[in-house]
């Protein structure tokens, strides 16, 4: 039968070499044997044994009650391992549902994967108000079009829906900064191209389309004041910069 040193059954166990001495010290694990120089020699149920003291370990048993457990005559070891498996596999059981907790605390904390709720993607704007929009919207678009921003948007994280945002107001502060320009001045167009990509976070807008988006920035009453708020007629001059660049850009592209 073959026989390990201290040495071997540590590394095997994941356990320090200095624990199985302890473990001999106080009566816990003795080793079958020793070499003739004395060297502590471990065989099978050595192994069975420190599993068996490993396993109470795991389940908090103090020492002293490990090995009067152990040395009981009527211990059964295949029982005690079925006993194990079951407080294990519920000790499992909790820890993975803390580990659901955590990872789901982590994205709370960090604002990731998080759905958006109507409150965030409408803030500042009453329910009344919500509602009024979300209605209008479907009566002046493709129903169809409007599902899908809706699905865009609300795959967006909140930190990405936050950074979008940012986007969307850097850009329209930038058009107010160059609204006593033409319609057609590159940058003016280089700027609507930023606003045309960023319409492209909520859904795909052909020229047609983003004619259309700029016609309503101007007659719709709530765009009108929005972008009027960055700077008096903002509005109209979306919506001619709007048209100019479905024109010469979007409509040359397709």
């Amino acid at each position: 039968m073959k026989a390990y040193t201290v040495s071997q059954l540590a590394e095997m166990a994941g356990v320090s070499v200095r624990t199985l001495h302890h473990y001999d010290h106080i009566d816990l694990l003795k080793p079958s044997s020793r070499t003739a120089a004395g060297y502590r020699l471990y065989k099978e149920q050595d192994l069975l044994r420190l599993q068996q003291i490993l396993f109470f370990k795991e389940l908090d048993f103090p020492l002293g009650e490990i090995r009067g457990i152990l040395d009981d005559p009527e211990f059964d070891q295949v029982q005690a391992l079925e006993n194990h498996r079951r407080l294990l596999q519920g000790r499992a059981d909790r820890l993975a549902h803390l580990l659901r907790t955590i990872d789901k605390t982590v994205r709370r904390l960090t604002e990731d994967n998080m759905t958006m709720t109507d409150e965030e993607l409408y803030e500042g704007f009453t329910k009344e108000q919500i509602e009024r929009y979300k209605r209008e919207a479907r009566e002046m678009y493709d129903p169809e079009l409007v599902a899908e921003s809706e699905r865009r948007v609300r795959n967006l994280s909140k930190a990405q829906w936050n950074a979008v945002k940012e986007e969307g107001d850097r850009v329209t502060r930038a058009l107010a900064e160059v609204a006593d320009r033409a319609p057609g001045d590159l940058e003016v167009q280089k700027l609507i191209a930023r606003h045309h990509a960023w319409i492209g976070h909520f859904y795909l807008a052909p020229a047609e389309l983003y004619r259309g988006l700029g016609r309503g920035y101007a007659e719709h009453p709530d765009f009108r004041k929005f972008y009027d708020g960055y700077r008096p007629g903002l509005a109209d001059f979306m919506q001619a910069a709007m048209a100019y660049y479905a024109d010469h850009t979007l409509e040359e592209e397709g």
